[in-house]
């Protein structure tokens, strides 16, 4: 599931490292994997709580990895979703990636969010919460339609960015890069459906 010679990747950012790679599984992979992703996964909207009403999020996600692999944000508690097979491959496949481009990582869990079209979306946030530890590297694979994650700088002067996210690309957000950025996935006008998959480490477990 993983190109024969993958292509290389553009570092957006040296310190701290953020990396984009492109055809992570290829095609037609890529394009199998979303439908399978988008047909076969029980997706969810949990509710939160805004300003003490509840609202339920602006788009569909799940919860996955290893059976111990809890996590908390955004005031709930996530128990993991066993792994789907295609998801586990996917993993491997980043995993190898990364390894080609000289990275070593593991991963135990992952956040899928699934957006219906422009319109849904998430907030400013960093994936910071005790569980990744404190310098977290995280790999998020892009299926579907293109869109941008916006990126700011938590300190100092420094302007905000797009980072474009093509369908069958891996964003490496190594570490430092949750301790020193936000990132969003703003509304826009982009039709299509598109699936992330953001793999992650949780500690203590």
């Amino acid at each position: 599931m993983m190109p024969t010679q993958p292509a290389p990747c553009d570092t957006l950012l040296r310190s701290p490292l953020l990396q984009r790679f492109p055809a992570v599984l290829g095609e037609p992979a890529a394009s199998a994997a979303l439908a399978r992703l988008d047909g076969e996964l029980t997706w969810q909207q949990p509710r939160l709580r805004l300003y003490g009403r509840e609202h339920p999020i602006p788009r569909r996600q799940l919860w996955m990895g290893d059976s111990n692999a809890h996590y908390r944000y955004s005031g709930h508690d996530f128990q993991p979703e066993p792994w789907h097979p295609l998801v586990d491959r996917i993993r491997d496949a980043v995993v190898a990636r990364l390894a080609a481009a000289g990275i070593a990582a593991t991963f135990n869990s992952v956040l899928l969010n699934r957006y219906e079209d422009g319109a849904e979306r998430m907030g400013w946030h960093s994936d910071d919460e005790p569980e990744l530890g404190p310098d977290p590297l995280i790999a998020a694979v892009s299926l579907g339609a293109e869109r941008p994650l916006r990126l700011r700088w938590r300190q100092g002067p420094r302007e905000a960015f797009n980072v474009w996210l093509p369908h069958d690309s891996l964003l490496l957000m190594g570490p430092g890069v949750q301790r020193q950025l936000q990132h969003a996935l703003l509304p826009r006008r982009i039709p299509g459906l598109r699936i992330s998959l953001t793999f992650r480490w949780i500690r203590n477990t």
